[in-house]
């Protein structure tokens, strides 16, 4: 019989064997063991309601039952072949047919590896080198993508910030960085750059920080007055928002988008797409060798990946998912924020209701500079007293998932008002 170990033995043998022992994800002291529904359990067998849902991805909960047969179903056909596979073609038919942008997409196997490719695609379509980033804006990993993502030092605009070692300095002469919601700053670096920048890439929803009306269309008609082409990043948003994404939800199409998490149903898939035009640069025989966009992946494309994140979009396409999403997500941003009020606590809820979190602070969030808690001790200890409580989240976000029950939603009541107390107890 294998022995069972503790949270505390596993995170043990976990630093011999990784870095800071753990995936660089995460708090590395959490070791969960399984997942049903809208709860996880950790290897001490202790459960939790779980608001992380894998960052994102399990829309529908933990081990959803058409997911996993349609997983089942898939594993005895084989589980990865590099080629074409039918769920991957019938996938990628569903989500050109929900994402407005999408005539065709390519897959690949993460976000930040979809964000990369989008960044060399409209290298490769405009012949132009540098792009305009947001400050505070994630786009996964790459050199471009890791210049003011979380700067420890605010510098002026448009200079950038790298925030790992390893990047070399001619990344940062490539890159412009603006505030984001200021439309202003945009068309200023446009006018005195615009010939040589390839794109724009946002996210619409940047982290939760929601965009200002009129921002994105602004960024849509400033990028076609310079022919610069618009990327969302939609990594996050894309099926969460609205069934077409964030470009559905706000009502503006980009020239290019990056999917992942929730297509992939809990499985390693994410995807590049944009028209047939732009996607050709992928194709060598439309547009020859010079302007050729080389891309492959092992797993590309996986079946498995496919067949469950084809299930997921079937559920998330019948009638009233969406308003239950944004029902749930807006009961759980009421409880927070009633209670928070009631306590005369500053706080502002920020975000959608699919996605959110609470920042400490009396005025408004607008932008990474203002994403900030007032007083950053509150933040710490409302998340450590929710844990506590029996709530799984992220430091800095909710993700809202359908399988949420109102048994969970009675303990996240319970978990908040533990949260307040120890709020008060920590201001006495």
């Amino acid at each position: 019989m294998q022995k069972i170990l503790t949270q505390t033995q596993w995170t043990d043998r976990a630093r011999h064997v990784l870095p800071a022992a753990g995936f660089g994800n995460f708090d590395p002291d959490v070791v969960l063991a399984r997942g049903e529904g809208s709860r996880v359990w950790d290897e001490d067998g202790r459960e939790y309601l779980d608001l992380l849902i894998g960052s994102g991805p399990l829309m529908l909960g933990h081990g959803h039952p058409e997911v996993t047969e349609a997983i089942l179903e898939q594993l005895p056909k084989g589980l990865t072949f590099f080629t074409n596979n039918a769920k991957g073609i019938e996938l990628a038919e569903a989500i050109c047919a929900a994402v407005p942008c999408c005539e065709q997409i390519r897959y690949v196997t993460s976000g930040g590896e979809a964000d990369m490719y989008a960044i060399r695609l409209a290298r490769a379509a405009t012949g132009r080198e540098r792009i305009l980033k947001f400050e505070g804006g994630y786009h996964g990993m790459s050199a471009e993508a890791q210049m003011s993502l979380a700067p420890e030092r605010e510098v002026n605009f448009p200079q950038p910030v790298p925030d790992s070692a390893g990047i070399p300095t001619g990344v940062g002469e490539r890159v412009l960085v603006a505030p984001f919601n200021d439309l202003d700053a945009v068309e200023g670096l446009l006018d005195a750059h615009g010939s040589v920048i390839a794109c724009v890439i946002v996210e619409p929803l940047q982290r939760i920080v929601p965009p200002a009306p009129g921002f994105l269309a602004g960024l849509r008609s400033l990028c076609d007055r310079h022919g610069v082409l618009l990327i969302f990043d939609e990594i996050v948003t894309g099926f969460r928002l609205a069934y077409g994404g964030a470009q559905e939800h706000y009502g503006v199409t980009p020239d290019i988008c990056t999917l992942g998490k929730v297509i992939g149903g809990g499985f390693a898939l994410a995807a590049v797409g944009a028209s047939a035009e732009l996607m050709a640069h992928f194709d060598k025989a439309k547009v020859g060798a010079e302007r050729w966009l080389m891309q492959l992946g092992t797993l590309s494309g996986n079946p498995l990946a496919a067949a469950a994140g084809l299930k997921t979009l079937e559920v998330l396409r019948r009638p009233g998912q969406y308003q239950r999403l944004r029902e749930i997500g807006t009961r759980l941003q009421t409880l927070q924020s009633d209670a928070l009020g009631e306590a005369g606590i500053a706080h502002q809820v920020c975000g959608e209701p699919s996605l959110f979190d609470i920042y400490f602070r009396g005025g408004p969030v607008q932008n990474y500079r203002s994403a900030k808690h007032d007083h950053p001790a509150r933040s710490t200890v409302w998340y450590k007293a929710l844990r506590q409580a029996g709530l799984l989240k992220p430091p800095s976000k909710i993700y809202v998932s359908l399988a949420i029950t109102e048994e969970d939603m009675a303990l996240t009541d319970r978990a908040i008002r533990a949260g307040v107390d120890a709020l008060l107890a920590e201001a006495a």
